[in-house]
């Protein structure tokens, strides 16, 4: 669990999520009809590398599955998370989720988010909506003083009068040093219970939400993460730093007057 002791160091933080939310800005600029999840992987690789960092999901591993293979997650449709780029062409109505990190400077910064190619329906627009919207009240409960449940508590509360479902496999997280560091950050939870939240915490939260049953499989490429049902879903993620000053949103571009006091 990183704790930022220092104004260099929460700088370096800064540095880190100003550069993945630049990446974000292209990708989702860019994400067209057409264009294939591998082109806007290139674009991303690209980017970070020319931008002096390193991109964090590439050559990850974990213990059962090979090296993941490519700079972004990027999940059509039913897949959750940890999807693998691939040729095929988005098509006007998909949904695609796209999950990025890097590290710059020592540090890590970890950014999701997702969007509809093209005309997109009610139903699915509520799901983004709720969604993201999830993920601004988690961020605005994350405060020196409260705890970690009381974020997932405030993600709940925003997503369960829709009746969608919440991912429970998979959370959020500390983050610095490392791209995953205590504490786990649920999207559910009971206000005033989990760790405390400090000055000097960084967080990436990142609420994952379905249009059908919160269960989960993994495919047998061992990463690719789909709803158990095949329904639709969607992904938004933040890096946050806990500041004396507020909670600061990192993984933004505008300039960082974006705190919750």
């Amino acid at each position: 669990m990183v704790h930022l002791k220092a104004d260099w160091e929460l700088a370096a933080m800064r540095s880190s999520g100003r550069r993945l939310a630049e990446v974000g800005a292209r990708l989702r600029e860019t994400v067209t009809v057409g264009i294939s999840t591998v082109d806007l992987d290139r674009i991303a690789d690209e980017m970070i590398r020319n931008m002096g960092a390193i991109p964090a999901f590439k050559g990850y591993a974990v213990e059962g599955a090979p090296p993941f293979p490519a700079t972004i997650c990027a999940s059509p449709n039913e897949q959750v998370v940890h999807g693998i780029p691939t040729e095929t062409a988005l098509e006007e109505g998909d949904l695609i989720s796209i999950d990025m990190g890097l590290h710059f400077g020592g540090y890590y910064a970890d950014h999701a988010f997702s969007v509809v190619v093209g005309s997109v329906d009610g139903k699915v627009q509520r799901l983004l909506d709720v969604t993201e919207q999830s993920l601004y009240n988690g961020i605005a409960a994350a405060k020196a003083g409260a705890r970690i449940g009381d974020i997932g508590h405030a993600i709940e509360n925003t997503i369960r009068p829709d009746g969608f479902g919440i991912v429970r496999q998979y959370v959020g997280h500390g983050i610095g040093r490392a791209l995953h560091e205590r504490p786990s950050v649920p999207n559910y939870g009971k206000q005033n219970t989990g760790d405390l939240i400090k000055p000097g915490m960084c967080l990436a939260i990142e609420p994952m939400v379905t249009l059908g049953t919160w269960k989960t499989k993994t495919l047998k490429d061992f990463w690719t993460v789909v709803t158990a049902d095949g329904s639709l879903a969607a992904h938004f993620e933040h890096t946050i730093a806990i500041t004396p000053n507020g909670t600061e949103i990192l993984t933004v571009l505008d300039e960082p007057n974006n705190q919750n006091t």
